[in-house]
């Protein structure tokens, strides 16, 4: 019976000390977890800058209301490009303004649009190219007609090719 005893204390011993490491290793997964999730919110890298800096004045968005459609002749086959186009600014008094010259913007974008390549427009950094090239592009417009760029980003809020 002496021997039957100490066979289950030991058996006792282990099964405690399995619980123990158990919620040890529960313990320390939550505590990294709970690490890694606040020091990558409260910290940014000196490299990396948010895509819209916020300033005094809230931002201002134009939708351009229908989609831009431009075709393409790639490799031989008709290719169609789609895509939402919204304005953000951060006057409303400049933004309102520059939407009276919307046909002349429209004018410009599908220009823009159908003087790139569609391959290009294949990739990620080819599509980011053609945002830059027409944000520069309005910023110019609003400059000639208003005398300020007023435009702060050109966004693709829907980008298709088929």
């Amino acid at each position: 019976m002496a021997k039957s005893f100490r066979l289950e204390n030991k058996k006792l011993l282990l099964i405690i000390l399995g619980v123990l490491t158990l919620l040890l290793a529960m313990v320390a997964a939550v505590g990294i977890t709970w690490y890694v999730l606040t020091s990558s919110n409260a910290s940014t890298s000196p490299d990396t800058k948010p895509l819209f800096v916020s300033r005094d004045r809230g931002a201002v968005y134009e939708e351009l209301k229908e989609p831009f459609v431009v075709n393409y002749n790639a490799n031989g086959r008709a290719r169609y490009l789609q895509v939402s186009v919204s304005l953000l600014g951060r006057d409303k008094k400049s933004m309102d303004a520059l939407r009276e010259h919307q046909p002349l913007l429209r004018n410009e974008l599908v220009m823009l649009l159908s003087a790139q390549s569609f391959e290009a427009m294949l990739t990620a950094p080819g599509k980011e190219a053609v945002r830059v090239q027409a944000t520069e592009r309005v910023q110019e417009i609003a400059r000639n007609l208003l005398g300020q760029p007023v435009v702060e980003q050109v966004l693709f809020t829907n980008f298709v090719l088929q």
